[in-house]
């Protein structure tokens, strides 16, 4: 009995509410979603989504994205903003803005953007912080 509840409820976990765009579809328009997205046609618009973003090698997306993570192979123009990471593949081609929590790049890859790590920011504001007041003693 309890072995047949595990299974279910497994499968119910295991199939994933993805959002597929295919390739040689063009949607142009803006999208909220709490569930992943994988995109190998083309999306001009908003993307904004709490799951996970896969731009497969076909794929293209114009316009702000928002969300958690986002894997790309594809292209990207506009604003990328993450709270979690960005991982490049070789054939990936970005360009804009982009804001991550943490950023992986495979050689090859195309990141032609601004970009600022947010991590990164405090740790640099309070190392800062610490130095000013270190040196405000001393002097």
């Amino acid at each position: 009995m309890f072995s047949e509840n595990k299974k279910e409820k497994q499968a119910i976990e295991g199939s994933s509410n993805q959002n597929n765009v295919a390739q040689g579809t063009k949607i142009v328009g803006d999208f909220n979603s709490e569930s992943d997205f994988r995109i190998d046609g083309t999306i001009e618009g908003n993307i904004k989504t709490t799951g996970k973003i896969v731009v497969g090698k076909s794929g293209f997306v114009k316009g702000n994205l928002q969300g958690t993570d986002a894997y790309f192979e594809g292209k990207f123009s506009g604003k990328l903003s993450l709270s979690g990471t960005l991982t490049l593949k070789k054939d990936a081609h970005i360009e804009g803005e982009v804001v991550v929590g943490k950023l992986s790049v495979e050689p090859g890859a195309n990141f032609n953007v601004k970009c600022i790590m947010k991590g990164t920011v405090k740790e640099m504001n309070k190392g800062g912080e610490q130095q000013q007041q270190e040196t405000g003693k001393t002097a």
